[in-house]
């Protein structure tokens, strides 16, 4: 199975109190004691973002380990990248993000980890990375689209209800044809693909939504059914 988990928003970078999401992803191994790799490549290897990995996934039942390109742990990335069982990719500059993963060709190990079954997962960035196009703020003023590695068809726009200007300016891109139809999530939402077509999609939040964005002479979102993983907030 080909597995691809796009967050909205939520996780362990944005909620830390809320386990839920992070918990979801942990749990779609099939191995007791899953050995995970963050990629912060997008925030610059922030050290705050790898602290805040550190901090939730030691205490899980999990192998958890960080792929810097700025200080790489071994010359043998894709060695190192195809022994782990689920790559989690953080938020940031998307644009630069793909820009770095093709000069180091990380772009072409993650699809071989893709394709040998490894669990690819992330935010944001970490979330419109995986699919044709998405919705960026890399170039500082504004939103635009943006070609991504498009293991998965269509286009992506995260934090759909957490930050003003998504929305409109997804569905404007959308409406004009300067972005493929494509899932919009909510922060707190994850959307699931098996083999690219959706499997599930979970939420941290009850209210939390997703969106399926098109336009054929009028503007669509069909609102996709979702999955609250708990009764109450942790």
């Amino acid at each position: 199975m080909r597995q691809i988990i796009a967050l909205g928003g939520g996780g362990f970078l944005m909620e830390p109190e809320n386990l839920y999401l992070d918990e979801y992803i942990l749990n779609q191994s099939n191995k007791p004691h899953p050995k995970i790799c963050f990629i912060p490549t997008a925030s610059g290897d922030s050290e705050d973002f790898i602290s805040r990995f550190y901090d939730f996934f030691q205490k899980q039942d999990c192998e958890p380990s960080h792929l810097s390109l700025f200080k790489p742990p071994t010359r043998d990335l894709e060695g190192f990248v195809l022994e782990k069982d689920i790559i989690y990719v953080g938020g940031g500059n998307t644009k630069n993000l793909l820009v770095l993963w093709k000069d180091w060709g990380l772009d072409s190990i993650l699809k071989k980890a893709w394709n040998q079954g490894i669990i690819l997962a992330g935010i944001s960035a970490g979330s419109i990375c995986w699919f044709e196009e998405g919705v960026t703020d890399s170039y500082g003023d504004g939103l635009e689209p943006l070609p991504c590695l498009g293991f998965l068809k269509g286009s992506n726009c995260p934090h759909y209800d957490g930050e003003a200007e998504r929305r409109p300016a997804y569905t404007d891109f959308v409406r004009s044809r300067k972005i493929k139809p494509g899932i919009a999530a909510d922060d707190g939402v994850a959307i699931h693909y098996i083999n690219q077509e959706i499997k599930d999609i979970v939420s941290s939040h009850p209210t939390a939504k997703a969106y399926r964005v098109s336009f054929n002479k009028e503007m669509k979102e069909e609102v996709l059914p979702v999955k609250y993983l708990g009764a109450n907030f942790l």
